[in-house]
């Protein structure tokens, strides 16, 4: 196995920020309905946007799971502004390995939870 291959899987088996959070400021969730993957999203934020504590649960695959727990540790310390601007590309790169396109829907799970989470109307900032 590559080391790709190793921090997903260790992602997967060990995963960051697991669990709901008890003072969220923010919650989503959503689900492949595809493969089943699910993913409840909560963020804590201060009183300037800037994220605080972020928590996730969920279930599938190694894919969707792993790229959920990179995900929440980019969102440590970041304003709801620069949270929604995480890319598509940026999840790739956490992941590090090619994907195929069933896998796509997989990694970026996470992500379109967060951006439907995360709408205009609660950024205070622009």
């Amino acid at each position: 196995m590559d080391l790709y291959g190793e921090i997903i899987l260790d992602h997967y088996q060990n995963p960051h920020h697991h669990g709901r959070l008890e003072r969220a400021t923010l919650s989503g969730r959503d689900s492949n309905p595809l493969c089943g993957d699910q993913i409840q999203l909560d963020l804590q934020t201060d009183q300037e946007g800037i994220i605080i504590d972020v928590g996730f649960t969920g279930q599938g695959c190694a894919i969707s799971q792993a790229s959920a727990s990179m995900l929440t540790d980019e969102l440590l310390g970041k304003n709801l502004f620069e949270a929604i601007q995480i890319s598509n590309e940026d999840i790739y790169r956490m992941l590090g390995v090619p994907l195929t396109s069933a896998r796509v829907k997989c990694a970026l799970l996470s992500l379109i939870t967060l951006k439907k989470t995360i709408t205009i109307d609660k950024l205070q900032i622009l």
